[in-house]
């Protein structure tokens, strides 16, 4: 089995992502040592974060997102209502609902060299459910429909709004939920944070809490103690994205993951094809 930990290749590929910034041998040089000294359950997000610590330290602010967090949002709002239309006239509209927020996954400025609107938007127009999608959307209804609580671990930008349409869908099927969504607690890639969150409107559907912490993923040691409380509380948890599961995994705790596999990382350790959507649930 492939440990889904930061791996010798994992590795590289971060501290090459590292190089594409600058130049500076005494930044690259810390970089090194912290790959060098990652501990054996250290993940890609976490390593990030500790990056993005050196690198503010040498030249302060790191660089922006918010102009392409702007951007898909509204690329995705602008089509939110065709695309609710398309899942209320479906036969299986839950199903449909989560097919388009996985599709969302694409638009990762992290684990993506490109991210192109045009490819983005034909992937919506190609959602297929698979056996193994089925068979594990069979499980997490089951349990949706004992459960009280509901947490989302919500991703990217854009991604988000595909999530509401997604909640709007899991709330008619199961009205007795009470649905939450933990956004990142600070500025991180493309993530979405609060402030992204009630630009889109998921707040509407389900009560929004941040994570207390600008890392790609859901380090449970450092989360705030309200994230905790939710993730701790949670009869059903769906986390979005490969930081997210990388972060999530392994930690004895009941999760669905969905997500796109858009590194070498995942589809070594899936055996699928690049861009393979999958739903998994860890017991």
């Amino acid at each position: 089995m492939i440990d889904i930990k930061a791996n010798e290749n994992c590795a590289r590929c971060l501290y090459n992502r590292q190089l594409r910034l600058t130049d500076n041998e005494s930044y690259l040089s810390e970089i090194r040592e912290i790959i060098a000294g990652r501990g054996e359950n250290d993940t890609a997000p976490y390593l990030v974060y500790r990056f993005n610590q050196v690198y503010e330290r040498y030249f302060g602010e790191r660089p922006s997102y918010k102009d392409v967090k702007r951007q898909y949002n509204d690329l995705v709002l602008s089509i939110e209502d065709s695309l609710r239309q398309s899942i209320r006239s479906s036969s299986e509209p839950l199903e449909k609902a989560f097919l388009y927020a996985r599709i969302g996954n694409y638009i990762d400025f992290g684990a993506m060299n490109t991210v192109s609107e045009s490819d983005f938007l034909a992937m919506l127009d190609s959602v297929g459910m698979s056996a193994q999608d089925r068979e594990v959307m069979s499980s997490f209804c089951r349990q949706c429909a004992e459960a009280s609580g509901f947490l989302l671990i919500a991703d990217n930008c854009g991604e988000i709004v595909l999530d509401k349409l997604f909640l709007e869908q899991l709330k008619l099927e199961f009205p007795q939920l009470k649905l939450t969504v933990m956004v990142r607690g600070g500025e991180v890639l493309n993530d979405a944070a609060m402030e992204d969150a009630l630009y889109v409107g998921i707040d509407k559907t389900a009560e929004v809490i941040s994570n207390g912490n600008p890392v790609s993923g859901t380090v449970y040691s450092m989360l705030s103690d309200e994230a905790r409380s939710a993730l701790d509380g949670a009869d059903v948890i769906l986390a979005k994205g490969q930081g997210n599961y990388e972060s999530m995994c392994e930690q004895g705790r009941h999760v669905f993951y969905s997500f796109l596999c858009k590194c070498e990382l995942f589809t070594n350790k899936f055996n699928v094809p690049r861009l393979t959507g999958l739903f998994v649930e860890e017991e």
